[in-house]
């Protein structure tokens, strides 16, 4: 498996895997925040990101990766692709090939912060609500050891 850039042509397959990854992992999310969310991801945040992925052998999107000014923006795996390491192949390739040193996590999704722990990120500060107001706090955490 190769990490490899993402086109505006892939969007709508980003946001298949995005929506299914979101639904498995953030089951504190309310059906109305999945609806608010989608035109935004799609509209807005793919393109304020560089986004690579991780094709299965039949071509399709496993997982995908976003980084912007060192911050890993997003990072999503398709559910059925989850435990292949390719959730690692990507955060590799985002510290490595593209300097990201940060991420900021859901605090109510444990699977990512023990992820982020394990790949040498530590928990530097905390926010009571998320970049939309919401009320998910969000751990801000940072790298500091390279595994």
């Amino acid at each position: 498996m190769n990490v490899e850039s993402v086109g505006k042509q892939d969007y709508r397959e980003l946001l298949d895997v995005w929506e299914a990854s979101v639904r498995e992992t953030h089951d504190f999310l309310r059906e109305q925040d999945l609806l608010e969310l989608k035109p935004l991801i799609y509209e807005q945040y793919f393109g304020a990101v560089d986004l690579t992925c991780v094709r299965g052998e039949s071509g399709e999107i496993l997982g995908f990766c976003g980084v912007h000014d060192g911050n890993i923006e997003m990072l999503f795996i398709a559910p059925h692709a989850r435990g292949e390491g390719i959730g690692s192949l990507l955060l590799d390739d985002a510290v490595t090939v593209q300097g990201a040193t940060k991420v900021d996590v859901n605090e109510q999704n444990p699977l990512a912060l023990g992820f982020y722990q394990h790949k040498g990120f530590a928990v530097r500060d905390r926010s009571p609500l998320d970049g939309l107001g919401k009320p998910y706090p969000l751990l801000h955490m940072e790298l500091v050891s390279t595994q």
